[in-house]
């Protein structure tokens, strides 16, 4: 069966707790303070589509697609990307809170996270490769055999990445973050 497919429309203020979102294929939309919470979001696909200020939180995105899709001042506590369908799989966030998240085993080359807060999220086998964390809180986040070559923590803070268990070529980081590279160690540096 296909789903309906719907194209270049905007969204505004819609409650999707109360009002059902209308499984489909969305291609160039934009949802403005829309609330996903909690819903089950599986199956759908999101093409080109931008979310401004809305709330994800522990929605269900079970082989949903997303594909060049930009998130802009989002809640997203605990959701698991890593459930989604990975075909052409790109992302964008912007100001999100991504609190809780999973991105398991995901390939993510050149993704964007700037001014998101990341605290406990899972980066577990997941490509980062050439990722920008430009200004991020990633406090207790966890890196984990982990592709971080030429990604770019320069910005960031709280971090605390294992450098013998996740690959970091080339990676950036600022020196007040070294800290965070040498934590296993217990060293006190001042």
């Amino acid at each position: 069966m296909n789903q309906p497919y719907i194209d270049s429309e905007e969204f505004k203020g819609i409650n999707y707790t109360i009002t059902p979102i209308v499984k489909g294929d969305y291609d160039n939309c934009t949802f403005i303070n829309c609330n996903f919470t909690g819903i089950d979001l599986s199956n759908n696909q999101f093409i080109e589509c931008v979310f401004i200020d809305c709330n994800f939180s522990l929605s269900k995105i079970k082989n949903t697609a997303l594909k060049n899709v930009h998130f802009e001042k989002c809640k997203m506590i605990g959701l698991n990307f890593g459930e989604c369908d990975p075909f052409l799989l790109e992302l964008k966030f912007t100001e999100c809170q991504l609190n809780l998240a999973s991105f398991y085993k995901l390939k993510l080359k050149n993704t964007n996270f700037k001014n998101c807060q990341l605290n406990e999220t899972d980066f577990v086998e997941t490509d980062l490769t050439n990722a920008l964390f430009d200004n991020c809180d990633l406090k207790l986040a966890v890196f984990d055999n982990t592709l971080l070559g030429k990604a770019d923590f320069s910005s960031s803070y709280h971090y605390s990445i294992d450098i013998e268990k996740n690959t970091i070529k080339k990676a950036k980081f600022s020196k007040d973050g070294l800290a965070g590279l040498l934590e296993k160690y217990q060293l006190i540096i001042e």
